[in-house]
């Protein structure tokens, strides 16, 4: 055994036998965590068209919000590497942190650009805890893997109840600052989330994974990394680019923030509610077919809300999208396990996650214009686009067998 592999032997081992309780432990984060991403989605465009100079600029704090994810994934993958994953997590729950505190700031100043450095950390915690799911699979066995990393994203369920809930009850709370209650609060709850990381014990970085591994061209080029990079652009980018435009768009539709609210919390559980069971389904069909059934229901989700802009309608799509975006995510994330061994983990998984935000912002971008210009029909209609390419690059690789790059 070389000196790296003893090192890795010592840095697993410890990980393996406590993997359950780390898990858990991220699991936890993940629902505290995720409360922050819930405030900013139900509160950005809303927020956005009270204080932008330009209604056109109304949801451009939360593209900033997808842009600090896409910004600050690779920083934090290199910080992971050198210093430990529990090092970058706790950078960015100090983000998290700062964001409550900047938006509740510009509440008060009705500052725009001020709201929108908050939403860019808002960003930077978001990509940080993405890295979550990776987390949990380095904490256990090769075989319980795709389980650890839904169990987390299970987590989520909890935060699709708690940023909603924490926005509806906080949002008139600082009169005449409306939400200014709700992101000191969204603060708090980043704080706590530290005080729960501070106890998990993922693996070091080993010295293999310090150095490196193969060059990255070698590993982008592999058939099955395209594809699972490519459905978690498709999964996460509209997901994303239909969840942006839908509270405004009911806003416009004449309905209320509370059913907003609540839209938003139902489609954030349905995001992270089958988190308890994709891992099962990944083990046993496959993630190829778990991300087929993601996409099909995206398309299901898009097929519905063209049929009517009642509440139902709404809700029923942002719900069914959720669904489809964690078949999708999860699967695709999945996908990204077989294509790197572990020396290259961080690498590997921070360029995925960098190529899925970043190219996420664009959707992000264009979802107000074209909501705004052009309807709420148009953003349905033109994500059935992204979905047929996904489609195709699923099937020319899904009967492919995966490489021996995670050995």
């Amino acid at each position: 055994m070389s000196h790296a592999d003893a090192d890795a032997a010592m840095a697993v081992g410890p990980a393996i036998r406590s993997g359950d309780a780390d898990v858990w432990r991220l699991a936890v984060a993940q629902a505290l965590a995720g409360a922050n991403s819930a405030v900013v989605y139900a509160t950005g465009a809303i927020v956005g068209s009270m204080l932008a100079p330009s209604q056109a600029l109304a949801t451009l704090p939360i593209s900033i919000f997808v842009v600090g994810m896409a910004a600050c994934t690779l920083p934090a993958g290199a910080i992971a590497r050198r210093h430990g994953r529990r090092a970058a997590f706790l950078t960015g729950t100090g983000c998290g942190v700062l964001t409550g505190l900047l938006a509740a700031l510009a509440m008060v100043l009705g500052s725009f650009w001020l709201f929108c450095l908050g939403t860019f950390f808002g960003g930077a915690y978001a990509a940080v805890v993405l890295s979550f799911r990776f987390a949990a699979a380095d904490c256990v066995p090769a075989p319980r893997r795709p389980r650890a990393l839904s169990a987390v994203m299970a987590g989520g369920v909890f935060a699709g109840v708690i940023g909603p809930q924490l926005v509806t009850h906080t949002m008139d709370l600082w009169q005449p600052y409306l939400f200014a209650a709700t992101f000191l609060a969204q603060a708090a709850v980043a704080a706590l989330s530290a005080l729960v990381l501070l106890g998990v014990r993922v693996p070091m970085p080993t010295l293999a994974e310090m150095a490196g591994g193969r060059p990255l061209g070698a590993i982008v080029r592999q058939p099955r990394f395209i594809t699972a990079v490519i459905c978690g652009i498709v999964s996460y980018t509209l997901m994303n680019f239909i969840m942006t435009a839908a509270p405004l768009a009911m806003r416009l539709c004449g309905l209320s923030q509370e059913s907003s609210n609540l839209g938003l919390q139902w489609h954030i559980v349905a995001m992270y509610a089958p988190g308890f069971f994709t891992g099962r389904l990944i083990t046993r069909f496959g993630a190829p077919r778990v991300v087929a059934a993601g996409l099909a229901l995206t398309a299901v989700s898009a097929a519905i809300g063209l049929t009517g802009v009642d509440v139902a309608h709404f809700w029923l799509t942002l719900i069914l999208l959720g669904l489809g975006w964690n078949f999708g995510f999860v699967g695709a994330s999945a996908l990204v396990l077989d294509c790197h061994r572990p020396e290259e983990r961080t690498r590997v998984q921070s360029l995925n996650d960098f190529l899925v935000f970043g190219t996420m912002a664009v959707g992000s971008f264009s979802s107000g214009g074209l909501l705004t210009a052009y309807g709420w029909s148009t953003v349905l209609w033109v994500s059935f686009a992204p979905l047929a390419v996904a489609v195709a690059a699923l099937a020319v690789t899904a009967s492919s067998r995966p490489g021996r790059a995670a050995g």
